[in-house]
């Protein structure tokens, strides 16, 4: 006997089919819209914790250490002089480095 589609209403195959789809969409659509509630939820506690630890990291204004800057075309000026001391082959790699680390300070 051939078989032929059938027309009209679905059968029981086909509504428990359909069934078992619309409860697999709507399981998992549930459990996204709670994970990403239960992430939200957790975003304002995490801030305040970050907050905390970076006032913790930060240095005390007692702690601070005042470091005399030299003005910036002062600084940019010795640079360019080491530099140039490099290229012409005065200062050697090392050298360079150490003089260069010692304007940073």
């Amino acid at each position: 006997m051939p078989l032929v589609p059938r027309r009209g209403r679905p059968g029981l195959l086909g509504l428990a089919a359909r069934a078992a789809v619309v409860a697999g969409t709507a399981t998992t659509v549930t459990r996204g819209i709670a994970a990403h509630q239960r992430k939200t939820a957790r975003a304002p506690f995490e801030a305040a914790q970050y907050e905390a630890a970076q006032q913790q990291m930060a240095p005390k204004p007692e702690q601070a250490q005042a470091v005399p800057a030299a003005p910036c075309g002062e600084r940019m000026t010795e640079f360019r002089k080491l530099g140039d001391l490099k290229t012409q082959g005065v200062l050697s790699d090392a050298e360079f480095e150490t003089a260069k680390a010692r304007l940073l300070q």
